[in-house]
């Protein structure tokens, strides 16, 4: 069951709809290349464009993908399936119908698990169903017209169907998250939501605290998780004036704009009777026998809720720590390659979700493309479990190294003067000096005073200017007080 989370004491409704874009060499149904980027118009063929006597012929790699991802979030992979004819008329849309699927999708139910904060949420999928996407209508630059390019008409999507099951926009933006690494992890979408590769519907509505569902609208092409937040805390602000002020939601489908930061109606939604679904007929149904599910199944990578199983009962991650080490394909490839390198697990996923992350997300990079890449990663650790640094001047070695200073750990240790005091009989001497400059902290600690022993081992860091080895001084000066 879903978190309530009320807000100005309504509970929101959330469900998603993502439109995947298939990482196929063509599309849906001609062998018209989906490359990005070509000029307008000189990737469409005759039959994205909708000329007469043309056939559609689908794509079986495209097939396969939804496969995959059935798979993966442990749906029904529906063994027929039918194409439909979406019907509206849009200036993008050639054939003025979209071939999609409707009563019987190719994918059906499954579920996502995700984190929010340390909270394991889940969210159920209804469906998710293979169509074509419309071309893509150009307003810049055009002397006051409007421009059409059919390259992305007919580029395989694979939308997933989300049910209404998330209660807040931090939630909403989570379960994306979890979409997004998936479908790239699993390798049938390349991910790139500024090209369109992955774009997301968010319907939202409010309602109070066990009423039915209230009416819902549909906010359009999203494509940052930063803009769904926004979109979706403004529009829910937005319904509960609207309601507070006495007026009823209308159904609609709304556009965000980011420089404003609001949410405005574009047209009525639709409900699926105006779109006049029917069998395409010139598209067969789809069958897919068992054997070829058998045979994508053996060529699937190791999907996440595995691979972070395998890291808690081999490696001894909490679930937590796990799930974060899977969150994309490159994370889970550094844990690895720190691990295999020598680094304690639980070290690596700490320094993974603490340093690492924190300069990540100021930085907006990828950590495939981290200055401190798993081996440096490990050869620090490898010097705080030694002995010859510690924790605090670890910290300082990995800002020196991700801000690009040439060397290896050891260099950058020698360089800085960093090296831990692990000698204990220099340790001794020191701690005798602090015992003798510090009889009423000795004094108060024989008392059953415990602070006078923090300040104790204050006084001897002090005198070896942070260097000595703080838990060899712990146990030495434990011994000398008895």
């Amino acid at each position: 069951m879903p978190t309530s989370q009320l807000i100005r004491g309504y509970e929101v409704v959330i469900g998603l709809e993502n439109h995947v874009q298939l990482s196929t060499q063509s599309k849906i149904f001609s062998g018209s290349s989906t490359a990005f980027g070509a000029a307008p118009n000189t990737q469409a063929s005759p039959v994205d464009l909708a000329l007469p006597g043309t056939l559609p012929v689908l794509n079986r790699a495209a097939v396969e993908r939804a496969i995959r991802f059935g798979l993966a979030v442990g749906a029904k992979v529906a063994p027929l399936s039918i194409f439909a004819r979406k019907n509206y008329f849009y200036p993008d849309l050639p054939k003025g119908y979209q071939i999609s699927q409707f009563e019987i999708p190719v994918v059906q139910g499954g579920a996502v698990e995700f984190f929010v904060g340390d909270v394991k949420h889940k969210v159920n999928l209804t469906r998710a169903h293979l169509e074509e996407d419309a071309g893509k209508s150009l307003h810049e630059d055009y002397h006051g017209q409007s421009g059409i390019d059919l390259n992305r008409a007919g580029t395989p999507l694979l939308e997933i169907v989300s049910e209404p099951d998330m209660r807040s926009a931090a939630e909403a933006a989570e379960y994306a998250k979890t979409l997004h690494a998936l479908v790239m992890w699993l390798g049938i979408c390349d991910g790139n939501m500024q090209e369109g590769s992955f774009r997301c519907d968010v319907n939202v509505s409010v309602r109070k605290p066990g009423e039915p569902f209230g009416t819902r609208r549909e906010i359009k092409n999203l494509n940052s998780f930063r803009y769904l937040v926004d979109a979706v805390n403004y529009e829910v602000n937005w319904q509960i004036d609207e309601i507070e002020d006495g007026r009823k939601i209308q159904q609609a489908t709304v556009l965000y704009n980011p420089d404003t930061g609001e949410t405005r109606a574009m047209r009525s939604k639709e409900d699926s009777a105006d779109y006049r679904y029917f069998p395409d007929p010139d598209l067969p149904p789809l069958v897919i026998a068992p054997e070829w599910v058998e045979r994508v199944k053996g060529e699937m990578p190791e999907l996440p809720a595995v691979m972070a199983a395998r890291f808690e009962s081999v490696d001894g991650l909490p679930a937590y720590d796990a799930t974060m080490m899977t969150q994309s394909l490159a994370t889970a490839r550094y844990y690895e390659a720190a691990k295999a390198a020598g680094a304690a697990p639980k070290l690596v996923a700490n320094w993974v979700m603490g340093e690492i992350s924190k300069r990540l997300n100021a930085s907006g990079g990828e950590i495939g493309g981290a200055p401190v890449g798993p081996q440096l990663l490990a050869q620090l650790i490898a010097r705080i479990a030694d002995g010859t640094i510690s924790n605090n001047a670890a910290k300082q070695v990995f800002e020196s190294l991700w801000s690009g200073e040439a060397g290896d750990v050891d260099a950058v240790i020698e360089a800085k003067g960093l090296k831990q005091v692990s000698d204990t009989g220099a340790i001794e001497a020191i701690l005798d000096e602090v015992l003798a400059a510090n009889p009423k902290s000795v004094d108060e600690y024989r008392a059953g005073k415990d602070k006078a022993f923090n300040a104790l081992v204050g006084q001897a860091m002090k005198a070896t200017k942070g260097k000595a080895n703080p838990g060899l001084v712990n146990e030495l000066l434990k011994k000398k007080l008895g």
